[in-house]
This record gives C-alpha cells, sequence and structure tokens, in this order.
C-alpha cells in the first residue's frame, strides 16, 4: 500500500515536470521561429528528456498489470 502511495507521488512530480518540460519546448520553438534562438540544440534536448519521461511513465504502469 506505501509503495502505491509513493508511486502516486513520484508520478505527480513527474506529471508536473512533464507539463513544465513542453511549455519549455513551446518557448523554445516561439524563439526559434522569431530568431531570437541561439542553441537550436536545446529543443532536441528537451523534446529527449520529454521522451524518457514518457517511457518511464509507460513502463512503469505496465510492470505494475504484469
Amino acid at each position: 500500500m506505501k509503495k502505491e502511495i509513493k508511486k502516486i507521488k513520484d508520478l505527480n512530480k513527474v506529471n508536473i515536470e512533464l507539463n513544465a518540460l513542453r511549455k519549455t519546448l513551446l518557448n523554445l520553438k516561439f524563439q526559434k521561429t522569431t530568431g531570437q534562438l541561439e542553441k537550436t540544440s536545446e529543443i532536441k534536448k528537451t523534446r529527449k528528456k520529454i521522451a524518457m519521461l514518457l517511457t518511464n511513465i509507460h513502463q512503469n504502469k505496465g510492470s505494475k498489470h504484469a
């Protein structure tokens, strides 16, 4: 029971971080479009972080049902 509560708390933290990264990605795309972004590699790095978080979420959900 305690592990499930801990997973829920961790899941909430992950979701908060995921939303923040998505906002960051949106801002980076706007900056690139307007020509203000100097380090375009930040877009790729942010997308990779989002993908890693989503992979973790889906792996945790899969292990719970197995």
